[in-house]
């Protein structure tokens, strides 16, 4: 199977950017409510499927937008500086989408019933690639035509507002990728996300009690537990468009930080913890960068994915740089929520969290380094 790369230019950028346009503002009026409430944004997913845009990478002649890779990007970073939860959550809608536009371009046989569905029904998809990576989670059982999953899944991002969730569950230590509809009966969701940022995601467990998934519905099998093309094309789209929300967050607190600090701009110590500040984001703005043009054009493969898990590392550390200097450089007014800064701080965190952490990354890197396969064995 061929993956062509995502390069696609939007039909029309001002049809996008006009549905986009008013979307920000809405978004930032009740952010600190969310936040402060632990609550879910719905309303802010009412209006993104109002404007429309949960199809926008969908190809214009499958019923999409057409959006190119880079605007979606762009988009995301626009929300996360309004409310980085949304953003967040919408995120984990548009890397699945990704991901199916990608495999269409190299088969269009195999997907394009259901992006054309997507795009018809206004659909929007919920990921649980955060809790199911390689070993999969959830259990299988073969059943008369089809297989009964259960299993709890954690970090739904979205999960109130989604239609699809694009799911995962072992079978004889074999993993089974289906797209479970969310109102299928033996769903659930369960109200677990009371967390120290990204509170308006509403990345609460989706618990599924023997849910019925028909054969027909399963999407691909892979072995349990080890490096399959799936998830290099995963980390090769996902991380990307997951990482321009972070990116976001991290330029909307430098400038709330320089807010805070312009009457002490004469001060050589504001002076000097604002140039580290800027240092700091400017890492940030290289390393996502270099992320987005391999998510945008790269193939999939072993190195591709050790490159782009490396990256993503680098600029984790540098995103929690900005976030600790902000707080330098602000000094006690940072302390006060009436600022935004400590918000804004708290949501940064939740980028050390995405797959993978410090320490499997290093491991794949050095694998890849040292001639072995992802998996540790020669290559």
């Amino acid at each position: 199977m061929t993956i062509q790369p995502l390069i696609k230019k939007p039909t029309s950028d001002n049809d996008f950017s006009t549905r986009i346009a008013p979307l920000g503002d809405a978004f930032a009026a009740h952010a600190a409510l969310h936040d402060a409430s632990d609550r879910f944004a719905a309303d802010n997913f009412a209006l993104i499927k109002q404007a429309g845009i949960l199809p926008a990478l969908i190809p214009a002649e499958l019923g999409g937008l057409g959006v190119g890779y880079r605007e979606v990007a762009d988009m995301l970073r626009s929300f996360a500086g309004s409310c980085s939860g949304t953003a967040l959550a919408l995120s984990m809608h548009m890397h699945p989408i990704a991901l199916l536009v990608r495999r269409w371009r190299g088969d269009p046989a195999a997907v394009e019933a259901v992006l054309k569905r997507i795009a018809a029904e206004n659909l929007m998809l919920l990921s649980t690639g955060g809790n199911d990576w390689l070993a999969g989670s959830g259990t299988a059982v073969k059943v008369e035509g089809g297989y009964r999953f259960s299993g709890r899944k954690r970090f739904v991002s979205g999960c109130e507002a989604g239609n699809l969730l694009m799911t995962m569950a072992v079978c004889d230590g074999e993993v089974l990728h289906a797209a479970v509809p969310m109102k299928a009966e033996g769903v659930s969701i369960e109200q677990t996300w009371r967390t120290l940022g990204m509170r308006a995601s509403g990345s609460h467990d989706v618990v599924l009690q023997d849910v019925f998934v028909a054969d027909a519905a399963i999407s691909a099998r892979r072995p349990a537990g080890v490096w399959h093309p799936f998830f290099h094309l995963v980390s090769l789209v996902a991380f990307p468009l997951i990482y321009s929300v972070y990116r976001g967050v991290a330029e909307k607190l430098r400038d709330e930080t320089l807010r805070l600090v312009s009457k002490r701009r004469d001060e050589i110590d504001t002076q000097l913890q604002i140039g580290a500040l800027d240092t700091a984001l400017t890492m940030v703005t290289a390393t996502h960068e270099r992320m987005l043009q391999l998510g945008e054009a790269g193939a999939p493969g072993e190195q591709s994915t050790a490159t782009m898990m490396t990256l993503k590392r680098a600029m984790t550390e540098s995103l929690l740089q900005v976030g600790s200097l902000a707080l330098d450089a602000a000094g006690g007014s940072a302390f006060y929520r009436d600022n935004g800064i400590e918000r804004l701080f708290r949501d940064l965190q939740g980028a050390r969290y995405h797959p993978f952490t410090m320490l499997p990354q290093q491991k794949l890197a050095g694998r890849i380094a040292m001639g072995l396969n992802a998996d540790g064995k020669a290559a």
